[in-house]
Parts: structure tokens; C-alpha cells; sequence
């Protein structure tokens, strides 16, 4: 089922969030919005499920406008952040709790709850309360009670943020799998950054009320449209370019406090733009001078991580991060180290906003 926000406007007070919003979430995908707090993300989930309405603008669900429509008539299933179960009541109750509200017999609703939980990997735990399971197990339940109403939306308002690294790194697969598996389309509100790209089939940047950019995970990482998308997805290193110099063997030159930069970016040169150089793309040269497109610095801190080791680099730029892979053959740099840091040639042009 394809969702559709038209011409949506909203306010607090005197202070506008929406103005003119558009935007389509394509039917059977799971699509992220992306942001930090306060940027409006939130609050789109809140309207899809009816707990709000715009000041105008209308929602569609596959073609047909919901705007006024109640929360209980718009067939939607939602996962909370907190999880929002029943503490007085089973988790075989819990997951039944939808499918009782619509009239569902009760001999079929165990049934569908029970194969649900057996789904998420819970079937033995059906008779016992939320308060016996771990943070993760409660999460999976409330994964299931969404899904066991065969909704035609799944909505997830950021469901992994209070659990720890390694169990999110494992529902996040098992929400991907089931979501797939049921061909629901899904809108998952973040503010993680790595989930977002580990997870959704689109991304929908937002900032300040605004979409900024609309892509792929691969699309917003490696194409990021403004300084703001590439620094807030994963992290990038913004260079100030000064002003487009000739082009040399099919390369554009930029002049920069850094030196001169090459690229083969497309995207247009115009005042205040930005290079945006990923921090595991910058290497380590090993020549006495630089050549265009390096970057001379000293080693400022150095922070072993296992897989890799992070490095911030002083530099006539300001300070460089870079991300170099943990393998044990590869020289570390020390503190202190002057050192050549040699730039991609695909790093991206950005807008400086």
C-alpha cells in the first residue's frame, strides 16, 4: 500500500514544522525518516496513525485520504519505544489484544498469536507476564502483536533505542526479516544513523520540518545533497573549496586551505560549496612532499577500536578524521607523527547548508 503526505502543514503555536510537505512512501518497502530530535519525524508517524491531525494537506493510504479518519478504523499497527504492553496481562494476551478488538474468535486468535510467537522466537514464554521478559524479549513481543492484526502499515517509532549495541544489531535483522516476509509496508522512525542504512529500502534526511534528501541508504551515504546530509549520515570531513581550477586527466581541481583537490564529482561548483571526504576513504601516503589531491597533517589522537583506528590528523584545513583499517600489517601512526593523507578521488561535492 503506498502512503502519501499532500501539501501537509503544521504548527505549534506560532511556530510552523510543516509547510508544503510532499512526500511517497513506495507500497511493500520499509521506509526510514531520518533525523535529529526535534526535526519533525516523529510527528509524521503520529499522523499516519491518527494520534494527530495536520492543519491542512491531506494522507493517503493506497489512493484513499485518511485525514479524518480515527486511529482504530486506519489499520495500522505500531511499535512504541517503550513497548507499551499490558503488565497485568499474558504476553499470549498482549498479542491477542488486537485481533480480540476486532471481533476475532478467540480459538482463531490464539491460534495466529501463538504462531506469531512462535515467529519471534517466544512461544514457550505465551503464559508468563512482560515484567519476566528481558528489554529485547518485550520488544519482540510488541513486534508481534503489531504484526498479528496483518495491518496494511507497520509503523515503528525508533523500537531499538533502549536496548544495548549487540541485541539491536540482532532484532534489527530479525524486524528486516519479517517485514519482508509479510510485504508490509513499514515507515521506522530513527534517529541512528547505522540502523537507517542497515535496514531501510529508502531514507527521508530530515531537518527543521523538511525532507532534504530522498535515496537508497547507498544513495544518501554516498551522494549526501548538503554539508548537513553528509556530516549527520555517518560522518564526513567538510573541506571549504576557494574556487575551480583547470581539469587534469579527466579530474576537476579545486583550490582549498587544504592544497589542491581533486574529484570527479558532477555537482556544480558555486560559492560555499564543500568537499566531503569519508573518514575510511582518506589512506596514509608515504611521499616527502605532497601532490595535488594529498594533504600533509600531524597526528593530533589516535583510538584503537579493534576493526579499525581512528586517527584525528591537524591539518592547514583544520582537523581531519580518518578511519584506518585495524589490520595488524598496516603500520600505526603515533601521536605526534607528521604524516601524508591522501584523498579519494570520489570524494563528493556538497552544498554548505
Amino acid at each position: 500500500m503506498q502512503v502519501v503526505f499532500e501539501n501537509i502543514e503544521q504548527s505549534y503555536g506560532k511556530q510552523a514544522l510543516f509547510r508544503q510537505l510532499n512526500l511517497k512512501i513506495p507500497s511493500g518497502k520499509l521506509f526510514t525518516l531520518l533525523g535529529p530530535s526535534g526535526c519533525g519525524k516523529t510527528s509524521l508517524l503520529r499522523m499516519l496513525a491518527g494520534f494527530i491531525r495536520p492543519d491542512s494537506g491531506r494522507i493517503l493510504f493506497g489512493g484513499v485520504d485518511v485525514t479524518g479518519v480515527p486511529v482504530n478504523r486506519r489499520d495500522v499497527g505500531m511499535v512504541f519505544q517503550d513497548y507499551a504492553l499490558f503488565p497485568d496481562r499474558s504476553i499470549l494476551a498482549n498479542v491477542c489484544y488486537g485481533l480480540a478488538a476486532r471481533n476475532v474468535p478467540r480459538d482463531q486468535a490464539t491460534q495466529r498469536a501463538m504462531a506469531m510467537l512462535k515467529r519471534v522466537g517466544l512461544e514457550s514464554f505465551a503464559d508468563r507476564p512482560p515484567s519476566a521478559l528481558s528489554g529485547g524479549q518485550r520488544q519482540r513481543v510488541a513486534m508481534a502483536r503489531a504484526l498479528v492484526i496483518e495491518p496494511k502499515l507497520l509503523l515503528l517509532d525508533e523500537p531499538l533505542s533502549a536496548l544495548d549495541v549487540k541485541l539491536r544489531v540482532e532484532l534489527r535483522s530479525m524486524i528486516r526479516e519479517l517485514q519482508i516476509e509479510a510485504g508490509i509496508t513499514t515507515v521506522f522512525v530513527t534517529h541512528d544513523q547505522e540502523e537507517a542504512l542497515a535496514m531501510s529500502d529508502q531514507i527521508a534526511v530530515m531537518n527543521r520540518g523538511c525532507v532534504v534528501q530522498l535515496g537508497t541508504p547507498r544513495e544518501v551515504y554516498t551522494r549526501p545533497c548538503t554539508s548537513f546530509v553528509a556530516d549527520f549520515v555517518g560522518s564526513a570531513n567538510l573541506i571549504s573549496i576557494n574556487q575551480e581550477l583547470p581539469e587534469v586527466n579527466g579530474l576537476r581541481r579545486f583550490d582549498s586551505s587544504a592544497g589542491v583537490l581533486l574529484t570527479n564529482s558532477a555537482v556544480p561548483f558555486r560559492a560555499g560549496i564543500k568537499l566531503a571526504v569519508r573518514s575510511e576513504e582518506i589512506s596514509f601516503a608515504e611521499a616527502d612532499a605532497p601532490k595535488e589531491g594529498q594533504v600533509p597533517g600531524v597526528v593530533e589522537h589516535v583510538e584503537f577500536r579493534g576493526s579499525l583506528t581512528s586517527y584525528a590528523i591537524r591539518t592547514p584545513a583544520g582537523t581531519i578524521a580518518v578511519a584506518s583499517s585495524g589490520n595488524a600489517q598496516q603500520r600505526q601512526r603515533i601521536r605526534g607523527e607528521n604524516v601524508l593523507l591522501q584523498l579519494p578521488f570520489d570524494a563528493h561535492l556538497v552544498e554548505a547548508t
